[in-house]
């Protein structure tokens, strides 16, 4: 396939990096993607001075965004000193949490950088429904958290994942999430990836629940219903499923980078093709693995079959590699 030159074809870094800094979690919620659990981080993850080093990369590259992600970032020893070598040099951060590790001197370490967001899950409205979906997690604790965020004065983000086990709890979430200052609401359909796949039958909800919840979502930014819910919190649900952010990708690829722990680079994290490793490979040389990587054909087949077969995301953390043609699993 020949792709005209445009888009990540120009640019001689990636605009955004996704990081997930571990599989390690304090938490195995029923529908994790990426199927993290308390002493589930890698074998391999990358030490300190590798993640440093890559930060340092990073850094050189001038890459101007990058999110740490897991599993839990804050189970990670070296976070802070991660989230700070990029800060100070400049680079714009999101941080994805739980909540339920965020206190307060983290806090104040985060609050001196340079923060885009803090974006933490905010998956009930009741300790009760919370607590099934994130089983020993504490809603009061994810409170706190979002509170001690706003008064430090960092912008917060909340993310809903709907399941069997919540989405009737939709309305009342995205008050509270407003109510406790969130600038952005982030939802859309369950993805069928991790741990989600493998309890689907269990908490996927129903095609009538899915479908007043997309018209909910629908009539609120449409400013078609009077929902209490503040204006000026931005309501992202689009691509609203996996195959709509995919078939997005597929004519105009997104110029991001998506890390695993152990510095393996996949192409996008519903397929499960790896297009480089970070372990041998320099930052800006996995850059042009990644803009390679959409020019294989096996790559863009695989990406086809996720758009058509929702179930074939299941196999997203099936690592196929796309170097030597050897299969890895996560």
């Amino acid at each position: 396939m020949n792709r005209p030159m445009n888009g990540i074809e120009l640019l001689g870094a990636p605009l955004f990096i996704s990081w997930q800094i571990t599989r390690d979690c304090d938490l195995a919620c029923v529908h994790c993607c990426t199927d993290s659990a308390p002493g589930h981080g890698l074998a391999d993850e990358l030490t300190e001075a590798e993640a440093l080093d890559l930060a340092d990369q990073i850094v050189a590259a001038e890459v101007p965004y990058v999110m740490l992600c897991g599993g839990e970032p804050l189970r990670v020893p070296h976070f802070i000193a991660l989230a700070e070598r990029l800060g100070h040099a400049g680079v714009m951060l999101k941080i994805e949490t739980n909540g339920q590790l965020l206190d307060q001197p983290i806090i104040d370490r985060l609050a001196s950088l340079p923060i885009r967001s803090i974006q933490i899950s905010l998956d009930a409205d009741t300790q009760d429904v919370y607590g099934r979906q994130r089983p020993g997690a504490s809603l009061a604790k994810v409170h706190a958290a979002c509170r001690a965020v706003r008064e430090a004065g960092m912008p917060l983000e909340v993310t809903f994942a709907p399941t069997r086990l919540n989405i009737d709890q939709l309305d009342a979430v995205m008050r509270r999430a407003a109510a406790l200052g969130a600038f952005r609401f982030n939802t859309g359909r369950l993805m069928r990836i991790g741990r989600a796949a493998r309890l689907w039958h269990k908490i996927r909800p129903d095609e009538a629940d899915e479908v007043k919840f997309r018209n909910t979502l629908d009539s609120y930014t449409a400013g078609l219903v009077s929902s209490g819910v503040d204006t000026k919190m931005e309501i992202c649900y689009l691509p609203f499923t996996v195959a709509d952010g995919l078939d997005q990708n597929r004519d105009k690829p997104p110029a991001t980078m998506l890390i695993m722990p152990n510095g393996l680079v996949k192409v996008v994290g519903a397929s499960g093709y790896i297009c480089s490793d970070l372990g041998r490979s320099s930052l800006l040389h996995a850059w042009d693995d990644y803009r390679a990587a959409w020019h294989d054909q096996a790559v863009l087949d695989d990406i086809d079959r996720c758009i058509t077969d929702e179930g074939f995301q299941a196999r997203a953390n099936d690592w196929i590699s796309t170097l030597n043609g050897v299969n890895q699993h996560a």
